[in-house]
């Protein structure tokens, strides 16, 4: 049976102790590849796909990370929808440690990454004015509050590129222009998972204040990991909560994402990318 549901671990989350029926599935791609084996198991009666985002022993930088080999990864599986779960800095005094945010929007600070599986020979151009898949974003925030947890529907999500941590300029610049929560991994997984017509929700979970906060003026890996523990027992439990509030089918228009994208006339694109693209692209290649 092909997964339904995408799980991507985050920093603290490189397992879940709920799986069952495991199966390790390495997966090579035309873009390389992933971060490590996809576990097949079951989670509630339903059949998931588990990555952990920086693969074992938490080894890949941010921008190390293969996004594309990633999500192209979870298309071959069968993945129509994706819970990625982050660990992120509040850039709001409302939002403390150890709560958790649904952003429903993504502001790029990002340079040195490759955030699309096109070119090459084609060229499309994915809707993207809201990144986030809200049939699913309500999905987890109700599993988040019958979970437990704090919890705050919406927000922008700014995806720096680090590793290293913000400055205080640039933590008071975001905050001066209105955004919610600071993290490194999640804006090229929700553009990426647009273009494969996956469903793509951010379980964004708040290790610190970054450092705009006078009572925390720096963020620390030590500091981080002192709250990553307990978000990760968090995440787990809204994930198995969401997983068994998920529709079985999907109401959303994500899966038509390339319905009108794809600008390159077919007859003008290389066999070669037709075949590697054949999971994304291969229900349009039929059409003018």
């Amino acid at each position: 049976m092909p997964a339904q549901i995408g799980i991507i671990g985050g920093s603290g989350l490189y397992d879940m102790a709920e799986l069952t029926d495991r199966e390790e599935v390495q997966i090579s791609t035309p873009f390389g590849d992933p971060s490590g084996p996809y576990v097949l198991a079951t989670l509630g009666g339903t059949r998931v796909a588990f990555l952990a985002r920086h693969g074992a022993g938490h080894r890949i930088m941010p921008t190390e990370l293969n996004y594309r080999a990633n999500i192209f990864g979870f298309k071959t599986l069968g993945v129509e929808r994706i819970l990625s779960a982050s660990a992120v800095g509040s850039l709001k005094e409302e939002y403390p440690p150890q709560d958790i945010v649904i952003p429903d929007q993504f502001f790029d600070r990002t340079k040195a990454r490759v955030s699309t599986f096109f070119g090459d020979g084609i060229v499309a151009h994915v809707g993207f004015a809201h990144p986030i898949c809200g049939e699913v974003a309500h999905v987890v925030h109700d599993a988040a509050q019958a979970a437990g947890a704090r919890v705050h529907l919406g927000g922008t999500y700014v995806c720096m590129e680090g590793p290293q941590f913000s400055t205080l300029a640039e933590s008071k610049l975001y905050r001066s222009w209105g955004m919610d929560i600071i993290g490194m991994t999640n804006l090229q997984e929700a553009k990426l998972a647009r273009e494969a017509e996956i469903c793509y929700a951010t379980i964004a979970l708040v290790t610190d204040y970054d450092c705009w906060h006078p009572d925390h003026d720096s963020v620390t890996v030590e500091m981080i990991v002192a709250n990553l523990v307990q978000n990760a027992r968090t995440a787990q439990r809204i994930i198995a909560e969401a997983v068994g509030r998920m529709p079985a089918a999907r109401g959303c228009s994500c899966g038509q994402a390339l319905a009108t994208a794809i600008i390159t006339s077919r007859d003008a694109i290389p066999a070669r990318v037709k075949q590697d693209l054949a999971p994304i692209i291969g229900k349009y290649m039929g059409r003018a």
